[in-house]
Order: structure tokens, then sequence, then C-alpha cells
């Protein structure tokens, strides 16, 4: 019995053998055929169609993903560049208005060496209502500073207008460049080709082109551009020999005389941030 079952073991092993044999043999010389079989090759087509089927959504979610997280990013560094021009834009005003008052400045400081009988009292625009932006300013000083009605205002190089109402911590001030009909006139002078001083008052303001119009022209004697105006004292409000500005234009009348006179101001008119009350010492 025992001689059988031994028996029966090596048989198996040897159709073991020549089965793994055969299938080698089979396995290379399909290799050398480079051929598959019909069920391997239905077998991969399936498993391709299949991972291409389910490899496709998932790399649509995948570009979907990648294209939200761009979109983001490029939206957080968008909001950052807007942030950074408004904060440079911001900066870029500040700086702007800071130049215009340190300008401002300076020239009141010229003003207090060149003004030598004038103890000249610093102050601040308040308010500059939009309906009478050539007329009227409110300035932080007032009589508590020793200011007074009719006392001239200078900013820029020369005057720009006149206290008419001194409270205790304000004062507002007419400006030269009112146009109101019942404002009280400056009373200025020029030199004429002469050298005889040619009187008028301020009759007018030019916003567009900021220029003080000169009229009642007093005398014939031709006058020139480029002539320096001050305030001529008659009348008695304002004080003599206070610079307004230059001649820069001369509009005669039929007669060749001049009518009216264009004249550039000590400051502009429309940006008056700082000023000084003049007062006779």
């Amino acid at each position: 019995m025992q001689k059988f079952f031994s028996n029966r073991k090596l048989v198996i092993t040897v159709i073991c053998l020549i089965i793994a044999f055969g299938l080698m043999t089979v396995s290379l010389t399909i290799r050398k055929r480079n051929t598959t079989p019909a069920p391997q090759k239905a077998g991969n087509d399936v498993f391709a169609l299949v991972n291409r089927v389910i490899a496709y959504p998932v790399r649509g979610a995948q570009k979907v993903g990648e294209n939200f997280n761009n979109f983001v990013d490029t939206y957080q560094e968008n909001q950052h560049l807007k942030k950074n021009i408004d904060d440079l834009d911001e900066t870029h005003a500040r700086n702007q208005a800071l130049e215009q008052e340190n300008q401002q400045l300076k020239e009141i400081v010229k003003l207090k060496s060149s003004m030598t009988d004038y103890n000249l009292v610093s102050a601040n625009v308040l308010t500059r209502s939009p309906s009478s932006w050539q007329n009227i300013v409110t300035i932080s000083k007032g009589t508590a500073s020793g200011v007074k009605n009719n006392q001239p205002v200078v900013a820029g190089n020369g005057l720009v207008g006149r206290v008419i109402e001194a409270n205790y911590a304000s004062s507002k001030v007419e400006l030269i460049s009112d146009n109101n009909d019942a404002a009280n006139r400056f009373a200025i002078q020029v030199n004429g080709t002469d050298g005889k001083s040619v009187n008028g008052i301020v009759t007018g303001y030019n916003k567009q082109k900021n220029l003080i119009i000169m009229g009642q022209i007093t005398s014939k004697n031709k006058i020139n551009t480029g002539e320096i105006v001050t305030t001529s004292g008659l009348g008695g409000v304002t004080p003599k020999g206070l610079y307004v500005g230059k001649v820069v234009k001369v509009t005669k009348d039929d007669y060749g005389l001049a009518s009216e006179l264009l004249i550039k101001p000590a400051a502009d008119m429309s940006n008056i941030n700082d000023v000084a009350v003049a007062q006779l010492k």
C-alpha cells in the first residue's frame, strides 16, 4: 500500500512538471510571435475603458479644483494690489496737500521778513462755503489775538482780503476776489509808463484764469504788462502799499486808453489754506 501511494505522488509530480513546462513553452512562443490572445485583449480593452470612464470625471474635478484655486488666488492678489494702489493714491494726495501747505507757510515767513511795518498773525482757513467760495472765508484767529475789522489779510506774496467780522476766536475775511456788487471794493494802483500812479478799484475776478480785474481807471497814462499793482490806501480802509499782483493784460478802449487791467494775484484765490492778518505796529 505504501508503495502505491509513493508511485502515485511521483506520477502527479511528473504531470505537474509537464504542465508547467508546457505553459512556459506556450508563453515563450506567444512572446516571440508578439501576439496576445483574444480573451486577454478583450479584458485589457474593457479594463482600459472602465479606467477611462472613471478617470475622466476625476481629472475634470481635479481641473475644476485647480481653476477655482487659481481664481481665488488671482482675486486675492487683485484685492491686495487694489489696496496697495489705494494706499499709494492716499499717500500721494496727502503729500500733495502737505507740500502745498508747506509752500504757503514758507510764503508767510517771507512776508513776515518783508512787511517790516506790520505784525503778522498767522491763521488757518477754517471754513469756506461753496456758495460763496470766492467771497468770504472764516479763519482761526479773532479779537483774542488782536484781530480787528478792516485789517488786511495776506497769503502767498501779498494781499488776499480783509477782516469784515472779528469774533473772539475766529474772524470772517472778505476776499479780494469777491464779485459781489455790494462788496466794499479794494482801492488799488499801478504805475504808468510816465512813472505816475494810475488809480482804480477791483471790479471783478476771473475764476477760470485766476485773474483780478481792475476797472474805473482814473488816468489816461499808458500801462505796460508786468507792472506791479499795490493798494492805494484811498478810502482809508486798506493801508497803502500792500502788494496785490502783476498786470498780465491791458484792455484798451476805442481811444487806445487803458479801460481794464487783468492782474495775476499774489496767491491762488481758489486754494487758500494759510493766511496772516497784518497789524500795523
